[in-house]
């Protein structure tokens, strides 16, 4: 679920900056995988700032790179609850891949992405680190994420951001139209 993502630098970056107010500086990269480094939002005492870090976390006590979190029940798994009170970001990206099996031989890539060309800002959260190491978190699939998997990133407009990295309420904002490109 939502193990690779699609940084499309030149558009991101522009338009991140102008939205959140901040220089935001992400590399191209048009499929970034779990251990790579991405370009987050984190907020700081003087304001909004990028803060680069790895993306997956592997606990001691976990045999496999944990790459997100269920939003739902974060606040009650010791895993997340400390990052969810302390250590929220949002992921800025141009979109996100998804395989789904079509009876082939191959599963089917889909690129997920915003219908206007704007950037998706997902919720993550992180964790201290030599580099910081980053988490997404994923929600219930809504109607047209569905037939791809059961469970979608969490992402927000512009406006549900700032509640979010100031450890407001969980995100409830979503994009409802999302275009799906067959790769």
């Amino acid at each position: 679920m939502c193990g690779r993502l699609n940084i499309l630098a030149n558009m991101l970056n522009n338009q991140v900056s102008d939205e959140l107010r901040i220089r935001f500086e992400a590399e191209e990269n048009t499929d970034l995988r779990p251990t790579q480094k991405v370009s987050t939002v984190v907020k700081r005492p003087d304001g909004l700032q990028q803060l680069d870090m790895v993306w997956g976390i592997q606990p001691s006590w976990s045999k496999k790179l944990l790459i997100n979190a269920q939003e739902e029940s974060a606040m009650q798994k010791p895993t997340w609850r400390n990052a969810m009170q302390t250590h929220r970001c949002i992921v800025p990206c141009s979109g996100w891949y998804e395989w789904r099996n079509e009876g082939g031989p191959k599963k089917q890539k889909y690129l997920f992405s915003h219908p206007d060309g704007k950037p998706l800002y997902m919720a993550g959260i992180w964790f201290e680190a030599e580099t910081p190491q980053l988490v997404t978190l994923t929600t219930a699939a809504n109607e047209v994420y569905k037939p791809y998997h059961h469970r979608m990133p969490v992402i927000s407009d512009i406006a549900e951001c700032s509640t979010w990295l100031e450890n407001g309420n969980n995100l409830n904002a979503e994009i409802k139209n999302l275009t799906i490109h067959n790769i």
